[in-house]
């Protein structure tokens, strides 16, 4: 048992980080693709109506946080 416990901990601890490395790098890939496709939709010529509902919410939290930043 003195011989398989730290082998075991070690063997814990190698895969309990390799599974949390993988699991930032897909979350990273995944983030970076996303804002590749934003910015793509950004400068296409003709904007989808997403696109437009997202500058609207965008423009509305904006001018609120300008609202409420302005008060004495």
């Amino acid at each position: 048992m003195t011989e398989f416990g730290p082998a075991a901990i070690t063997g814990l601890c190698v895969g309990f980080l390799w599974g949390i490395g993988c699991s930032l790098a897909i979350l990273y890939s995944i983030y970076l693709g996303g804002y590749r496709k934003a910015v793509e939709d950004s400068v296409l010529p003709e904007k989808s109506k997403r696109w437009f509902e997202t500058l609207k919410r965008v423009e509305e939290k904006r001018a609120k946080a300008e609202s409420t930043s302005t008060r004495p």
